[in-house]
C-alpha cells in the first residue's frame, strides 16, 4: 500500500469531463491538476470555472509537465490512439474514453506503448466497475438463471445536433462506435466469452455515419445476444437477460443512478434487488489508481478492449456487405 496520490490532467474540455471531475475530488488517491485545450485562452475559462490549478494552452504542454501522473482522454474517437501513444511516451498512464481504439492496428499500437512506456492504459467503460453490473455477473456465474441463453439489450437517444462529433465520418462518429458498443461489451462480460458470429443492419445518415444499427451475436454454447442503439429515438436503454430457469432485467445498466436496481425473475417470483447510489465514474478512477499504486491488473484490459473492437468491426463490416462475419 502507498499514500502517494495520484496527480490527473485532462486532454479538452469535453462535456464529459464534468462526470470526471466529482469523483476524482471524492477520491483520497486521486487529485485533478490540470486541463488542456488548443485555446490557452478557453482551457484558462475551464480552469477557473471548474477550479483547476493549471491550464495550458495545448495538449502538449500538458504531457511535458512533470507532475501529472495520469492523462484523462475524451477526444473524438479518431484521436484516441494518437493521443493515447504520446501520453504514454510522456510516462503518463491513460484513462482513455471509450472506444479505446477503431482499428486492431490501433489497439496493438497501443498496447505495444503500453510496454515499451511502463504504464497503465485503460478504457474507460464506467459501468465495468458499478456494483450492479458486478452483482448481475455473479447471478450468472452462479447459476441463478440456470443456464444462460439470451441477451437482448438497447441503448437509445435523440441526437438532432448538426455538426456534433458523433456525425462526423472523419472523427469515426455514428451509434455503434458511440453507444451501441456499451450493449456489446455487455453482452461479452456477461457471457464470458467472444462471439462465433455476427450480424449487422444499419440505417447511415447524410454524413455516412450509422445513425441507427441492430446487432445479432452468437457466442459459444449457443447463447443469442441482440441490441439495437441509435440517434433517431427517445431515451431507452435496458438489458434483460434470459436463463433456462430465469431473467435479470436491468432497467440502467449502462449509466445507474440513484435508484439503481436488478430484477431477478425465478418463475413467479420476482426479487428487486437495489444498490447504494454512488458517483458513477468513482469506480473507473480508483480501478486505475490501484492498477497504478498497487500494481492490480485493471478490471478492463488492452485484451478485452481490442476484442471489443474486433466484433464492432465485424458488425460494421457485416453491415455494409450484408453478410454475417
Amino acid at each position: 500500500m502507498t499514500d502517494r496520490v495520484l496527480q490527473w490532467g485532462i486532454i479538452s474540455t469535453a462535456r464529459i469531463n464534468r462526470s470526471l471531475i466529482p469523483p476524482l475530488r471524492m477520491s483520497q488517491r486521486n487529485q485533478l491538476r490540470a486541463v488542456a485545450s488548443r485555446s490557452e485562452e478557453k482551457a484558462r475559462q475551464y480552469a477557473q470555472e471548474w477550479e483547476i490549478p493549471c491550464a495550458y494552452g495545448s495538449y502538449e504542454e500538458l504531457l511535458a509537465d512533470p507532475e501529472i501522473d495520469v492523462v484523462y482522454i475524451p477526444l473524438p474517437n479518431a484521436m484516441h490512439k494518437e493521443w493515447t501513444v504520446k501520453a504514454a511516451q510522456a510516462g503518463k498512464h491513460v484513462l482513455c474514453e471509450k472506444p479505446l481504439a477503431v482499428t486492431l492496428e490501433e489497439v496493438d499500437a497501443i498496447r505495444q506503448a503500453a510496454v515499451e512506456n511502463g504504464v497503465v492504459i485503460a478504457e474507460a467503460f464506467m459501468y465495468r466497475h458499478h456494483p450492479q453490473t458486478l452483482k448481475v455477473k455473479e447471478l450468472i456465474d452462479s447459476g441463478a438463471i440456470g443456464e444462460l441463453q439470451n441477451i437482448h439489450g438497447s441503448f437509445n437517444f435523440l441526437l438532432n445536433r448538426p455538426g456534433d462529433v458523433r456525425l462526423s465520418a472523419e472523427l469515426v462518429g455514428g451509434s455503434l462506435w458511440d453507444i451501441g458498443c456499451y450493449p456489446v461489451s455487455y453482452a461479452r462480460t456477461m457471457v464470458g466469452a467472444e462471439p462465433e458470429e455476427v450480424y449487422g443492419w444499419q440505417e447511415t445518415g447524410p454524413t455516412g455515419v450509422d445513425v441507427r444499427f441492430a446487432g445479432q451475436m452468437r457466442f459459444p454454447g449457443g447463447v443469442i445476444a441482440q441490441f439495437d442503439c441509435g440517434f433517431k429515438a427517445p431515451l431507452r436503454a435496458y438489458v434483460h437477460i434470459f436463463g433456462t430457469e430465469g431473467s435479470i432485467f436491468i432497467p440502467a445498466p449502462f449509466k445507474p443512478g440513484a435508484d439503481a436496481r436488478i430484477e431477478l425473475q425465478r418463475g413467479d417470483q420476482v426479487e428487486t434487488i437495489t444498490f447504494p447510489e454512488q458517483e458513477l465514474y468513482l469506480g473507473e478512477v480508483e480501478d486505475l489508481a490501484s492498477a497504478v499504486l498497487n500494481g492490480t491488473p485493471p478490471r478492463i484490459s488492452l485484451e478485452d478492449s481490442r476484442s471489443n473492437t474486433a466484433v464492432i468491426l465485424k458488425l460494421l463490416e457485416s453491415a455494409r456487405t450484408g453478410q454475417p462475419r
